[in-house]
């Protein structure tokens, strides 16, 4: 708990000085005022995030969690239990579609368990492995207070690794079959809303088993009906050791003042979470594009979050994050490269 508190303590806002200082040289830069949008945006928050008016980006990484769900066994998903073993595992040998994106992105991947059902240690992860899966949500907690800390706590002491190895954009990723029902009641639980306007297909489910899914979460609504908006509490009754350390690795990264990269669905839950822990983790977070799941537009927009892409992709793993990483990197060379009207001697035409 001391982990947790003391980063949640130590998360300050971005430097003003330095996004001002970013803000007046975009608008002295060769182009009409803001034409850039996103890219201008990025620029001048990366100057407040690192307290540097010109940012060098050398290192990327996606933190991957994989953990198992007790509520798998109320069918709501078409997906075989062991797949995310199998597929985490690809996080490090390669072939899936986070690994295979990074690779194009020049980006690593750390694959971390927090939670997979297996005995064995997965060659080539971190083994953080808090229990093989949570419990079942539709009948109780999916996971203890402590356990929901630890999760959290995962999360930072991996932000924190990656920050002392000098990785400079990180991305929150994750792997756990049927993922999208817990974060889905963390979204239910934190906003008033109804399973039925929220509720989408995961990985492929019929219209049967959307029905199925959305009277699993209610049910869990009404089981655990959480009394406060708490993120530990609602963490640990809805579950996901995977959720719970993104929202860690989320806090960590503010507190480390590194900007930290959303993916798609199960990453907005995470997001949840961090926020209602310390709301200043929003001035370090970028949305890396609009999930194809069906609730994504409302949910970003109760979260004021903009994403830079909409791809309709719902892949997860990080997948998204990794793609949004050249859309950072290319904000910020335009933003040190591009003449100024002074520098090219061009007459600035500027109001």
């Amino acid at each position: 708990m001391k982990l947790l508190e003391e980063s949640i303590k130590n998360i300050k806002p971005l430097n003003e000085e330095f996004k001002k200082l970013a803000k007046e040289r975009l608008d002295l830069q060769i182009k009409p005022l803001d034409s850039l949008g996103k890219l201008e945006d990025i620029a001048i928050q990366l100057s407040g995030v690192f307290q540097k008016q010109f940012v060098d980006i050398n290192k990327k990484l996606i933190l991957g969690f994989g953990a198992d769900h007790g509520v798998f066994y109320e069918n709501v998903s078409p997906c075989k239990r062991d797949v995310t073993k199998l597929q985490f595992s690809n996080f490090v040998t390669g072939g899936n579609g986070v690994k295979t994106i990074s690779s194009f992105t020049n980006t690593d991947v750390w694959a971390i368990d927090v939670g997979i059902d297996c005995d064995e240690i997965i060659k080539g992860s971190f083994d953080e492995k808090i229990r093989k899966g949570t419990s079942n949500l539709r009948v109780g907690p999916a996971m203890t207070k402590d356990e929901a800390i630890k999760s959290l706590e995962i999360g930072i002491k991996y932000a924190n690794k990656a920050s002392l190895e000098n990785y400079d954009l990180i991305g929150v990723g994750e792997m756990g079959i049927c993922n999208t029902t817990p974060s889905t009641a963390i979204m239910c639980a934190f906003y008033d809303l109804k399973p039925q306007d929220i509720t989408g297909m995961g990985c492929g489910l019929d219209n049967e088993g959307i029905n199925r899914k959305i009277n699993v979460i209610k049910d869990s609504l009404k089981v655990n009906s959480p009394i406060n908006k708490d993120s530990i509490e609602i963490l640990s009754k809805f579950g996901g050791f995977e959720i719970g350390a993104m929202a860690g690795v989320i806090l960590g990264c503010a507190k480390n003042r590194k900007i930290v990269v959303l993916d798609g669905f199960i990453s907005y839950a995470a997001y949840i979470l961090a926020y209602n822990l310390n709301p200043l983790v929003k001035e370090y977070v970028i949305s890396s594009h609009l999930s194809d799941e069906p609730a994504s537009k409302m949910l970003l927009d109760k979260l004021n979050l903009s994403p830079l892409l909409n791809l309709n992709m719902k892949l997860g793993e990080g997948s998204g994050a990794s793609i949004a990483f050249n859309i950072i990197e290319i904000a910020n060379h335009t933003y040190k490269n591009m003449l100024t009207f002074d520098e090219s001697n061009m007459e600035n035409t500027h109001p």
